[in-house]
């Protein structure tokens, strides 16, 4: 009987121990976006090959980005005529579109440095994260602004990219609205579109 009740006191214990709790596991929005740059650009500078560091790369934008919200943002309103197999396929398509073009694009960087600047809770859902990467020789200094999804305060998700005022989601939208616009408002034409660009 002793034994059990020690078994149930000790069990209560950790339980209390590791109940998850928002302030013990929430994730500060400045810190995440740190973190994940850090990362980013310890494998950029690591002598792997090209085909290397695009892999590490895709599992860091795994891992950080909210590529499902950020495909249906870029979709616009032309999400809402999507049937159940179309959503399912678009998905898809765009997370294969999203991890080639980010990836591929910033292997291409050498020693990319990243300092966050300041983080700003706009409402209990986002957060903007302000940066600067560092001027180099070649490249002069640019203002990056990170828009992160902060819902679940466990695991921020970056939702944008502001470079320079520019939004890269709002300009990935628009360009899926011309392609889609000028095929008559048939959205398999930008399938095919996304298609082509990931087959390359």
């Amino acid at each position: 009987m002793k034994l059990r009740k020690y078994f149930i006191k000790f069990s209560l214990i950790l339980f209390l121990l590791f109940l998850p709790s928002e302030k013990s596991f929430s994730i500060e929005p400045g810190k995440f976006i740190q973190s994940i740059a850090d990362e980013a650009s310890k494998v950029l500078v690591e002598n792997f090959s090209k085909e290397e560091k695009i892999e590490k790369l895709k599992a860091i934008a795994l891992k950080s980005v909210d590529i499902k919200g950020v495909g249906l943002y870029s979709l616009g309103s032309h999400r809402k005529s999507l049937s159940d197999s179309q959503k399912e396929q678009y998905n898809e398509l765009f997370k294969k579109y999203f991890l080639k073009s980010f990836s591929s694009r910033l292997s291409d960087y050498t020693n990319p440095k990243i300092n966050v600047i300041s983080s700003e809770k706009l409402n209990d859902k986002y957060s903007i994260v302000s940066s600067v990467l560092v001027a180099t020789e070649k490249n002069p200094e640019v203002k990056i602004n990170w828009r992160v999804y902060t819902k679940d305060p466990t695991n921020p998700l970056i939702r944008d990219l502001i470079i320079e005022g520019l939004s890269l989601a709002r300009t990935q939208k628009e360009e899926f609205n011309s392609v889609i616009q000028s095929n008559d408002g048939n959205i398999n034409a930008l399938f095919t579109n996304l298609t082509e660009f990931i087959n390359k």
